[in-house]
């Protein structure tokens, strides 16, 4: 079976809240980082049709604060599926809802593992290319994914 990109492109949305941020204000970069794991679940979760576990994200670099009353908008995509894990991006914008303005706050990779009913790893459809813009992603996932394991592999 092969499922086209696009079918795991997700988009979660949230009014940032007082109780989601410190005394100054700004956002806790935990509820960030949540919201964005839950965004990179849904998306692979809706890719695999099984359950879906996160093992592992890479680095995340804020370039922006968020503050109380900000928009988080969170777009996950499966851009790299192998046998039973996915890489799915995410980014995350911010937006200003009084003066209409949406900047990049930060982006990552999750790698999400799909799980049987006994929780062992389950087969993942084949990923449907259809873009250049696709294509090249996918490529990207597979060189993070090979260099991945032999890095694993150069440190047992």
């Amino acid at each position: 079976m092969k499922k086209s990109s696009s079918e795991s492109r997700l988009v979660i949305s949230e009014v940032m809240m007082p109780s989601q941020a410190n005394v100054a204000g700004n956002i806790h970069g935990g509820e960030i980082m949540k919201l964005m794991d839950s965004t990179a679940y849904a998306a692979a979760r809706r890719y695999a049709r099984s359950n879906v576990v996160t093992a592992r994200v890479d680095e995340l670099e804020f370039h922006l604060p968020i503050f109380i009353g900000d928009l988080v908008i969170c777009t996950g995509q499966v851009v790299y599926a192998g046998k039973s894990s996915m890489e799915v991006a995410v980014t995350v914008d911010v937006e200003d809802l009084e003066c209409e303005t949406r900047k990049r706050a930060l982006s990552a990779f999750f790698t999400m593992v799909s799980l049987d009913k006994k929780s062992r790893p389950n087969t993942v459809p084949e990923l449907l290319l259809d873009t250049e813009e696709e294509k090249t992603a996918f490529e990207e996932g597979k060189r993070r994914y090979e260099a991945r394991k032999v890095k694993k592999h150069q440190s047992t």
